[in-house]
């Protein structure tokens, strides 16, 4: 439960149609089990206590005397489980019947949902026996004690706000209008679908969809149980598919065919926050009468076993990663080419430094031109070699430039920088952060003024995560006339440069691509050592693929540090220590709000991705704001 995380399970036990014993016997025995496995929020399928497949048997006084007699000890069961539990049955109210869901925790009956959408098509003859739930809540009386049901009852934890359930029953989720909709506009962040969807050629495919689907539309977590083999009677076949999504994805599935039970866990606290950014999911809640019944669950820490992506910005699988480097690069080149129609421009002036930022300018430049039709001559690439440029970076450079058929230049800084050195007095022997940060004005003065010769304009190469760290030279590297890398992470780049590599046909470019990627990370301000790099850009700021974690889970989801932190030392589990992680995360806030000035006054840049850093898009923020909340949450871990 700490960190908005809380496990979730859903069940498809071993069921017998019409044996209320056996099947209550199996119910409190998965229970008990996934109590013991930490599981706090558990669903059970459709009509669990008596089976789905009941047909006319479900018109017996018997059988629906026996599912209350089931219910009471299933919640029995749960007294010492801190849980809440949904299983179904048929309830009886006013001489109808009405296929429910129940809701049970810590002993106690909570409440009663009735299923909305009653199918009566093909295989499917509910009307025969259930009536279409109500909106307004009515009294039922089980036991004792009367309970409350209704299609209008959130349960909501008293012990973690962000966790308000809604209850979904099978075709109330395949409806035009499935009533999940109102219950997440009226708070439900998770929703549980206790269902009985048989199997069929090609449905389980469609069913994973809508799962996902309703998750994503609704920026909360879906959990699905599906009714298993002991419903598969007459004509039918019950598969067990049971799911668990979160916004659009999907974290756990069951085993088909057979009983089983499948875990994850659900952020109820990033959903939340997804909800508070989405200005259009608040826009459309609705004034809904509903009558809210609380539970409360133990905070304690929930043990993860949900997969934590190290490298948020980058698809997993390769034939998808493809496909989106090729959109992103397509988005930058597109940007790229309306700037210069727009201008009336056909020059751009690249800084090639034969680093990988470079290249990806150059790369997508050379893009844009042959979408415009033009010349690639019209893309000037210039190299300015300096005090710790490599005869690797060099060489590179002039590779690609040459083997992309692009214009070439080479302008040496090296004494341009001395005379500015001798003219402000600049010991050059000093390499402080003058001598670093006058040879990137330089080279950004020298492109500046070429691409005014030339008619041209200047094409930024930095990244979004050099941005995030404010590693750049004010109103040197940090400066151009449009930058297309402006919203691309480091760890992006590295992928979308090696993605131009596998697709290149050019022997000679592939190897200088190769080369560029193996190369470290360097601005190559400070001389080098034994001809080799000197300055490793990581070595000072940190390794780049924790910070695009940092990033991306500060800025997509709002986490605060110490979240960060944890989820941070799972994701990179065995190759950071946690100390290592501590460091670099303190550093990445420090430069982060310290180095908000930087990004205030940034050039035009296409967005690509869901977060970016643009003063005019994505982040409103004030370059003085105060870093004091989060480094001292940062500093209270381990303590």
């Amino acid at each position: 439960m700490k960190d908005g995380f809380v496990k979730t399970a859903v069940i498809t036990p071993d069921l017998k149609v019409a044996d209320t014993r056996y099947n209550t016997a199996c119910i409190c025995e998965k229970i008990r089990e996934c109590g013991a496995a930490g599981a706090k929020v558990m669903v059970f399928p459709e009509l669990c206590i008596t089976g789905y497949s009941c047909g006319d048997l479900f018109l017996q006084e018997l059988l629906l005397e026996r599912a209350k007699e089931g219910l009471l000890e299933i919640a029995s069961c749960t007294k010492e489980i801190d849980a809440i539990v949904f299983v179904g049955l048929p309830i009886c109210y006013k001489g109808k019947l009405y296929n429910a869901a129940a809701a049970v925790s810590h002993g106690e009956i909570l409440g009663l949902v009735p299923k909305t959408h009653l199918p009566n098509y093909n295989e499917f003859y509910e009307l025969r026996h259930f009536t279409q739930g109500m909106e307004e809540t009515v009294c039922v009386e089980i036991g004792e004690e009367w309970i409350s049901m209704g299609s209008r009852l959130l349960f909501a934890c008293e012990t973690m706000e962000e966790l308000v359930i809604g209850v979904e029953i099978c075709e109330d989720l395949w409806a035009p209008n499935p009533p999940g909709i109102l219950h997440a506009l009226s708070g439900a962040t998770l929703l549980v679908n206790l269902s009985a969807s048989d199997a069929a050629v090609g449905k389980s495919s469609y069913r994973r969809d809508l799962v996902r689907g309703q998750s994503a539309r609704l920026l909360c977590g879906y959990l699905y149980a599906g009714a298993g083999s002991g419903e598969s009677t007459q004509d039918v076949v019950y598969a067990g598919h049971s799911m668990i999504a979160e916004n659009g994805v999907l974290l756990a599935e069951a085993e088909w065919g057979k009983p089983s039970v499948a875990y994850s866990e659900i952020d109820v606290k990033k959903l939340t926050e997804e909800r508070r950014r989405n200005t259009t999911f608040g826009r459309y809640c609705h004034e809904a009468a509903y009558e809210t019944i609380d539970f409360a669950l133990q905070i304690e820490q929930t043990e993860l076993t949900r997969r934590i992506d190290p490298t948020p910005f980058v698809p997993e699988g390769e034939k998808e990663r493809k496909r989106r480097c090729e959109e992103i690069l397509t988005i930058q080149a597109t940007g790229l080419c309306r700037r210069l129609q727009h201008v009336n421009c056909r020059c751009a002036v690249v800084g090639l430094s034969g680093g990988l930022d470079s290249a990806l300018a150059l790369l997508v430049a050379v893009r844009a031109f042959d979408m415009l039709k033009w010349e690639r001559a019209g893309v000037l690439a210039i190299t300015m070699p300096g005090f710790g440029t490599t005869k690797r970076t060099h060489e590179n450079a002039l590779s690609m430039a040459t083997r992309l058929g692009v214009s070439f230049l080479e302008v040496p800084i090296k004494d341009a920088v001395a005379v500015h050195f001798k003219d402000i007095g600049q010991d050059d022997q000093v390499h402080d952060i003058t001598y670093e940060n006058a040879q990137a004005r330089e080279r950004t003065q020298i492109l500046m003024d070429i691409a005014n010769q030339k008619g041209g304009m200047v094409i930024g190469t930095g990244d979004m995560s050099e941005l995030a760290l404010g590693w750049a030279t004010y109103n040197g590297d940090h400066m151009s006339m449009y930058g297309v890398n402006a919203s691309v992470p480091k760890t992006l780049v590295r992928h979308l440069v090696q993605y131009c590599a596998d697709a290149c046909q050019d022997t000679p470019l592939r190897a200088a691509l190769s080369d560029i990627l193996d190369t470290p990370v360097s601005p190559e301000l400070l001389p080098p050592k034994d001809g080799e790099i000197a300055q490793k850009t990581e070595d000072t700021v940190g390794p780049y693929e924790l910070h695009d974690f940092f990033l991306y889970a500060m800025l997509r989801f709002g986490f605060p540090p110490q979240k960060i932190y944890r989820l941070s030392c799972l994701a990179f589990a065995g190759k950071y220590d946690k100390n290592v992680i501590q460091q670099w995360l303190s550093n990445f806030y420090r430069r982060f709000f310290s180095q908000q000035f930087k990004r205030s006054c940034l050039p035009d840049g296409p967005k690509v991705g869901t977060i970016a850093l643009s003063p005019r898009g994505d982040l409103r923020m004030p370059s003085d704001a105060c870093a004091r909340l989060w480094m001292d949450e940062l500093a209270a871990i381990g303590g």
